[in-house]
């Protein structure tokens, strides 16, 4: 494509730039403190966290103050940071099993070993507006936490870990195995230092949609589950909470504690597969993500189990189509990047249309 530049250069830019600035203060209201968006708007920053592939919740919400709520751009300015960063070393791989829950539902038993926690979660309330927040103030939260704790009944606290549900599929051989589910190499491919080839090993497909945008990986899969595709999901297992992060001490060579971070993970049930006389099992799909965002950890999972399909027949279980259409990053820039000048190329689409009305 031919460029050329924009006139007024450098200047108009930076006085296109002043003027976005000034858009967001010119209403005179009370600066926005980057604390107030991490802590009230943490769903936000759960969302631009995993699109933006950098747990960081107050640059993360700085990137959104910045950005003026648009959650790709904040992305993409979290995302581009990230690279400028240095890679120290690796962590070791989490077991979620050991997840220290704040949510774990299954709507595939009424009844699972350490019960069914609903957490922090509007799922079972009315999506009506609350006026009432309109007038919050400091005292409104501090008069809300008092009656929170207000004469609470006795309660047992929660046990450290809970079992996976899944694993009573597994015990009774109803559910697939898991390395029956591995295609290719069991190492973990890193889509940051190498490109996707297809056909791509599952590491990267699920670390491609842990980085994928949200609303992009909900259409597919909801296609998916409308009838373009093979998969009626079952969440076997939706969990929310804390996992520790781990590092191998260069000096010792043993597990160190860094710090923890929050997760969903939704693994679902599919239909029966049945291959060469074995006999018929569940398949499994998996997703798993930075922060507290079921809708992305579903769909995730969702795709994870359509993109299996032996023979593809509809877009969502295409893995090329898939992998190179969820990111929204990608995606924005692409799609922005037509308001840059294309003079040089329309010039010759108008010359040529114009050659072909002469002969017409």
């Amino acid at each position: 494509m031919g460029y050329v530049a924009v006139k007024g250069g450098q200047e108009a830019i930076e006085n296109a730039f002043r003027f976005f600035r000034y858009n967001q203060i010119r209403q005179g209201s009370e600066p926005i403190q980057v604390e107030q968006i991490r802590d009230q708007l943490h769903l936000l920053i759960d969302r631009i966290m995993s699109e933006g592939s950098l747990y960081a919740p107050d640059l993360a919400a700085l990137a959104v103050k910045q950005a003026a709520g648009d959650t790709l751009e904040a992305s993409f300015i979290l995302r581009a940071y990230r690279t400028t960063l240095p890679r120290l070393g690796y962590s070791l791989p989490l077991d979620t099993a050991r997840m220290r829950v704040i949510r774990r539902i299954s709507a595939a038993f009424q009844d699972i070993p350490g019960g069914q926690i609903l957490g922090p979660t509007p799922d079972y309330t009315l999506r009506l507006l609350n006026f009432d927040l309109i007038n919050e103030d400091s005292q409104t939260y501090q008069e809300h936490i008092a009656d929170l704790f207000q004469d609470l009944p006795e309660y047992d606290e929660l046990p450290q870990t809970f079992p996976k549900v899944m694993e009573i599929l597994r015990r009774d051989n109803l559910l697939i195995g898991r390395n029956a589910q591995v295609v290719g190499s069991t190492k973990s491919f890193d889509i940051t230092r190498e490109s996707i080839t297809f056909p791509a090993p599952r590491s990267a497909a699920l670390q491609a949609m842990a980085m994928g945008e949200t609303g992009g990986l909900l259409a597919l899969a909801y296609s998916n589950m409308r009838g373009y595709g093979m998969v009626h999901p079952t969440v076997g297992e939706l969990r929310v909470g804390y996992l520790e992060v781990n590092v191998k001490n260069p000096y010792t060579q043993q597990p160190e504690k860094i710090g923890e971070i929050e997760v969903t993970e939704a693994e679902i049930i599919s239909q029966a597969k049945h291959k060469d006389g074995n006999r018929p099992q569940f398949t499994l799909g998996y997703g798993l993500c930075f922060g507290h965002n079921e809708t992305k950890a579903i769909s995730m999972a969702v795709l994870d189990r359509a993109m299996q399909s032996e023979e593809p027949q509809s877009p969502s279980e295409d893995q090329e189509f898939v992998l190179l259409h969820i990111d929204g990053i990608e995606s924005m820039g692409f799609c922005n990047h037509y308001k840059l000048p294309h003079y040089v190329t329309f010039q010759s689409q108008l010359d040529r249309l114009r050659k072909a009305q002469e002969k017409a």
